[in-house]
């Protein structure tokens, strides 16, 4: 009983450990569900080969969280496995190892149940924010959730050519928000930059244009006018 009460413990501290982990990655500026998948790779080191992992070896901060993770998984799940071992192996009859795994799987109902509770997960969260924050974990913000360039959308930069619609126009006249597309910048060729033009602000062939909507309506107007400068998304 006593080795079924230690694993159990290590099942609920690599939780909570992961869900630190998630905690962290996510205050770095990482979208949530991103976040938590790569910490869970990396503690039970599987399915760290995803386009989402090169968010996280590119950043100092994140590859250190995935590092330390990866470490703490290996010896977790060492102690685990071996604890698991030590229980059977000391199990005289049949009835002792079914026995064992209704405590194990009565064990993981709880934790699972325990889980799904949002207030315990919500005041956990809470409380592993604030730590890390008293750590010197600094929130960071995650353009890309707020941008929406996950969902089909992308900030994209066009230079304007003569016979582009926008050219020699106010955005009152050309109407980009008609093709769900937001003017963000106008850079003019002799460097100023306007940010958030407003209706009255008028692009001229030759300028650079800062857009952000969805990739088929920014593309349809790039190759309208001349092909994007720099996409992002």
């Amino acid at each position: 009983m006593g080795t079924i009460i230690a694993l159990l413990a290590i099942a609920s501290l690599s939780l909570l450990i992961v869900r630190i982990g998630s905690t962290a990655l996510m205050m770095t500026g990482l979208p949530w569900d991103t976040a938590s998948f790569q910490a869970y790779s990396a503690y039970f080191g599987v399915g760290f080969t995803t386009r989402e992992a090169e968010l996280v070896v590119g950043h100092p901060l994140r590859r250190r969280i995935v590092r330390d993770l990866i470490l703490i998984g290996n010896i977790g799940l060492t102690t685990a496995l071996a604890t698991l071992v030590v229980n059977f192996v000391n199990a005289n009859t049949t009835t002792d190892v079914l026995t064992t795994f209704g405590y194990l799987a009565a064990g993981a109902i709880v934790l699972f149940v325990l889980s799904k509770i949002g207030v315990l997960t919500r005041a956990l969260d809470a409380v592993i924010r604030y730590s890390l924050k008293r750590a010197g974990m600094v929130h960071a913000l995650d353009y890309e959730l707020l941008l929406r360039v996950r969902a089909g959308y992308a900030v994209s930069e066009i230079e304007v050519l003569e016979d582009s619609p926008l050219a020699n126009k106010t955005l009152r006249e050309s109407r980009p928000s008609d093709a769900n597309i937001i003017v963000l910048g106008i850079e003019k060729p002799d460097g100023s930059f306007t940010g958030t033009p407003g209706p009255e602000n008028t692009i001229t062939p030759g300028d650079v244009v800062t857009v952000y909507g969805q990739h088929d309506a920014i593309s349809d107007l790039a190759t309208s006018t001349a092909k994007p400068t720099s996409p992002d998304g």
